[in-house]
């Protein structure tokens, strides 16, 4: 699905007022339909990183492109209409007094006309299986609920770029699967999706590609089973080996899964190396 690079960022560095650079020197391509998990400990950098490729943080040092054009101070809407960022809190991203009224925040700031605008709310409200919740408070609901206005927020923006932060943070494993169906549906409509998590299981089993933000420098880029098979760099930056990849080195030590071979990324995947298929 991937079609090349629709983010680049080259030697990018930013830092708060009076403080140490958050980002230090990052050069990254985003391809369009990837799924990149980010990690890394508190004040990493992974915050930060997602403040500067949505738009809101101004550049200080290096550049970034978006589809081939750099963003300037005069064209950074252009990030901000691309790049939608669903926070941890929902609360922090909630200020409408109906989840309606929420929802089309985001499309009339685009000044789109009333029709566009009713007719991406409703897709979002669709898409979330948000029927019934129009015209509740979104401070009423439960977390979960709150959750899944906060992506419908951003799904009426319809960005090409989704940043997550720590969306399953405070989630039961009910609404964690749920947001997991929720990212497999957007990944099939071609959408790039970035997901920043301490889950790294999560990360294992669902992104193509890991990077890795250590005292914000990016300190690796690569394929999950590349990123956590490297001992020494998971060591460095606090990382553990993920459940499947465990038990794929046991599996091999003993003989029933091939050296080097394709260790498992999900249960099912286990199951069929189980049976030998």
């Amino acid at each position: 699905m991937n079609e090349g690079p629709v983010l680049c960022l080259r030697d990018v560095s930013f830092a708060y007022h009076g403080r140490e650079p958050a980002l230090s020197h990052i050069s990254v391509d985003i391809c369009r339909g990837e799924r990149i998990a980010i990690l890394g400990e508190n004040g990493a950098g992974k915050s930060t990183f997602f403040l500067y490729i949505n738009g809101v943080l101004k550049r200080q040092a290096g550049r970034i492109y978006y589809e081939g054009a750099e963003i300037t101070d005069k064209n950074i809407h252009m990030l901000r209409k691309k790049v939608g960022i669903i926070f941890q809190d929902a609360d922090s991203q909630m200020i409408a007094p109906s989840v309606r009224a929420e929802i089309s925040f985001g499309p009339m700031n685009l000044k789109l006309d009333r029709q566009e605008v009713r007719k991406r709310v409703e897709n979002a409200i669709s898409f979330m299986n948000l029927e019934g919740f129009e015209d509740r408070p979104p401070h009423c609901l439960s977390g979960g609920e709150k959750k899944r206005v906060s992506i419908a927020d951003i799904i009426a923006m319809e960005p090409e770029i989704y940043l997550f932060d720590e969306p399953t943070a405070s989630l039961d494993g009910k609404h964690a699967e749920q947001l997991e169906r929720i990212l497999a549906l957007l990944h099939e409509q071609g959408k790039t999706l970035i997901v920043s998590t301490h889950d790294i299981d999560f990360a294992y089993r669902w992104a193509d590609r890991v990077l890795v933000f250590r005292e914000g420098i990016l300190a690796a880029d690569g394929t999950p089973f590349a990123i956590f098979s490297g001992e020494k760099l998971c060591r460095e930056v606090g990382l553990k080996c993920p459940t499947l990849l465990r038990i794929g080195k046991i599996l091999e030590e003993k003989g029933l899964l091939k050296e080097n071979g394709r260790a498992p990324r999900t249960v099912e995947e286990l199951e069929t190396l189980l049976r030998g298929e």
